[in-house]
């Protein structure tokens, strides 16, 4: 029986193959007898679920073995994005969340997240803890189950619907006043999952025009994974490129916490490109003040921005609960990671596409310009950076001798002298010029992914290059 392993967020596996029923009822009871442990238990739990295939299902199984356990459901009644039930976690007080999401993984995939009372994922020592419960009594009852019938005459289960407050607490944070006042039309694609209903709703209630696609329920995601990326959205490209009303379009992946923005005349925004506008934005136009996060994955061009205008950066390992940290602590204004996960202070210490798309309207709308012009304008003030990611699939012969490579790495690459090492996660070579590269191998294949980043688009070929012929010489 395969053994239960949380990675950067949450436990994931094939339906009917290791994600199953009886595999998901022990990690529930793991994670009861984790919150009973940090005396959580008595604060109840806030349950949902993805529009995956027996979403609510699992949802409803889970809240069965809480109940028998004594420990109350929050569960929500229809397919919530994770951030929102990263909201609910911190405005009810609750003790954590179980999220059944595989978030932009292809639909044969599900997953549970958990997330602890301070609403972002679960680090390490925490998801540590659960796997070794749960491993320690795989292939056993270890459970007991209650009906929920039964449940809910004893207090232990509440349905819950969580948009209203998630709604007014955007509304908070999000200009939607200016946004209406552009008088932009704006596309919209939840790509089949669960923030259908949301960013769509949100906008128009505020009078903005919005056009949408793909927003119905679709457990297969139209057959590509739920992932706002350039090579997933070509419909949503096309479409925006069809229709000259269209002033941006905004993409979220299946379970919301991950964002895709595509400028009016189509071109896809890279991430790590929005990351550093919406900082620029926060500070020089909403005159906020405060450091910003990032994973050693991510662009510096965050870093340039920070440069320009006197702040600082922090580097993180590579998963949002790192960032999520420094979100709790009120360490930074602004999170984000080159996979499209972004928040800002005062908001959930987690991913939020939602918010990252109605940030990037608002600044379109404040600011009159297409994302294509401003990029250059920041550009212009901070200096231009490329980057790309490769994903190189190793023999038996260089898995086994690469990690020795790198523990030794050169003093020279793609001809610049390398002037830090960076091995907060992977390793990371900076060069002399400020280019970089990073080699993270994965913990469940044989492939390293190959992280780059130089001033050009020229100067990235190279460095690139190098890198494969770095890891197959």
């Amino acid at each position: 029986m395969a053994r239960i392993t949380f990675g950067t967020s949450g436990w994931r596996g094939i339906l009917c193959e290791d994600f199953t029923f009886d595999n998901v009822k022990v990690v529930t009871q793991a994670i009861a007898d984790h919150l009973r442990n940090n005396g959580q238990d008595t604060k109840g739990v806030v349950v949902g679920f993805d529009s995956r295939f027996m979403g609510e299902r699992f949802a409803r199984e889970t809240a069965r073995v809480l109940a028998g356990a004594g420990i109350k459901s929050f569960l929500c009644n229809r397919d919530t994005p994770t951030p929102v039930i990263a909201f609910e976690i911190l405005r009810r007080g609750a003790g954590g969340g179980i999220n059944f999401t595989a978030s932009h993984n292809p639909c044969e995939y599900n997953g549970i997240k958990f997330s602890p009372d301070w609403g972002g994922p679960a680090l390490p020592e925490t998801t540590g803890d659960i796997e070794r419960r749960a491993n320690a009594m795989l292939g056993e009852i270890c459970y007991k189950e209650m009906p929920l019938d039964s449940a809910l005459k004893a207090g232990l289960l509440e349905e819950i619907d969580p948009r209203p407050a998630y709604f007014a607490a955007l509304r908070q944070i999000v200009d939607f006043d200016a946004i209406a006042r552009s008088g932009m039309t704006i596309a919209v694609n939840p790509l089949y999952g669960t923030g259908r209903g949301y960013l769509d709703t949100l906008l128009l209630e505020a009078g903005v025009k919005v056009k949408t696609i793909n927003n119905h329920r679709d457990p297969y995601f139209g057959g590509l994974p739920p992932e706002p990326s350039k090579s997933h959205i070509g419909d949503f490209i096309a479409m925006i490129r069809g229709d000259d009303s269209i002033a941006l379009g905004l993409a979220t992946d299946g379970d919301a916490d991950r964002y895709g923005i595509v400028d009016g005349d189509g071109t896809f925004i890279e991430p790590n490109y929005i990351l550093a506008l919406l900082y620029d934005y926060l500070v020089r136009v909403k005159k906020k003040n405060g450091d910003v996060a990032r994973s050693v994955a991510t662009s510096h061009f965050v870093d340039a921005v920070a440069r320009h205008h006197g702040l600082q950066v922090l580097e993180t390992p590579v998963g949002f609960k790192f960032i999520g940290e420094y979100i709790r602590d009120g360490r930074i204004l602004i999170g984000g990671e080159e996979s499209a996960g972004l928040t800002v202070r005062g908001h959930v210490p987690d991913k939020d596409g939602i918010l990252a798309c109605l940030l990037v309207a608002e600044m379109v709308a404040v600011e009159g310009k297409p994302l294509t012009v401003l990029l250059a304008d920041l550009y212009r003030r901070v200096g231009e950076f490329h980057t790309h990611r490769d994903n190189i699939r190793l023999s038996p012969e260089l898995e086994e001798s690469f990690p020795g490579r790198l523990a030794k790495p050169p003093a020279t690459f793609a001809g610049k002298k390398i002037a830090e090492v960076i091995t907060v996660d992977g390793s990371k070579f900076v060069l002399d010029d400020g280019s970089w590269v990073l080699f993270r191998k994965s913990g469940t294949e044989p492939v390293v992914r190959v992280y780059g980043e130089s001033s050009s688009e020229a100067a990235l070929k190279v460095l690139m290059k190098a890198a494969g012929q770095f890891i197959r010489d």
